[in-house]
């Protein structure tokens, strides 16, 4: 069995530790807080062993060298933003996997949002770390990488099983879901989750996890390759109608 606990940090992170009770091996989906996720995992009763870190920004790999100090556990990161992360012990690209007792992740190249983010997709228990790659009804701002890349990240998100829950690091739900009903008026699958999300914040709760299946008919910068959405930003090409999205994204 494995486990995935989430827990607020900072601002507006998220929290991961991902468990494998048979093994009690324990991984951090990122280090935003180091103090917060050495408090969740005593409280748990689990000893962290490793550390999965998706890129490069000190939100997420900032807590690496005060766990690694405190646990002795390992550093595993993407190669493309590996030179900017501390404490790293191993380095994985597209194709590799890593593992927690049992289980494995493939490592998925979504680069874009960083040059050389990661994501890690655990298939056998249909969940999968995107970091700041893919939000609810949003993707990362494209501080590194190119329009063209970050569009072929998104489709190698789009290409898991539907089914796969999707946990991001970051509560922007609302403000996406604001932006995809300007980018997208005439979806009434997406009025209807906007409507769930707004329900739930309002009641102080999460929108994190999600499932792919409802981004792939809700979710505007999936949707780029769509006919509608292309005729509306992007004339007809997905790299373009993605390129629009996101520079609209960014004044909205």
């Amino acid at each position: 069995m494995i486990e995935v606990h989430q827990f607020p940090c900072l601002d507006d992170n998220y929290g991961f530790l991902l468990h494998d009770s048979a093994s009690g091996e324990t991984a951090c989906i990122d280090t935003p807080d180091a103090e917060a996720y050495l408090r969740a995992a005593a409280a748990k009763g689990w000893q962290i062993t490793q550390i999965w870190n998706t890129h490069w920004h000190p939100d997420h790999a900032g807590g690496n060298a005060a766990i690694k100090a405190a646990t002795g556990c390992t550093v595993i990161a993407p190669a493309g933003d590996a030179a900017k992360i501390e404490a790293v012990d191993r380095i994985v690209s597209q194709g590799d996997r890593v593992a927690l007792g049992t289980f494995e992740a493939d490592v998925i190249d979504v680069g874009g949002h960083t040059s050389g983010h990661c994501a890690y997709h655990l298939s056998a228990a249909s969940v999968a770390f995107v970091g700041d790659s893919l939000f609810a009804l949003g993707c990362g701002r494209m501080f590194e990488g190119t329009p063209d890349q970050f569009w072929a990240s998104l489709k190698r998100i789009k290409a898991l099983p539907a089914q796969t829950v999707i946990y991001c690091a970051h509560e922007y739900s609302a403000s996406n879901a604001r932006f995809a009903l300007h980018a997208d008026p005439d979806n009434p699958e997406l009025a209807a989750y906007a409507a769930d999300i707004a329900t739930a914040r309002e009641a102080g709760q999460p929108t994190v996890p999600f499932t792919l299946a409802r981004e792939l008919r809700t979710n505007p910068f999936l949707r780029a390759d769509d006919p509608a959405l292309q005729a509306r930003w992007g004339n007809g090409d997905a790299v373009a109608t993605f390129a629009a999205l996101r520079e609209a994204k960014n004044s909205f």
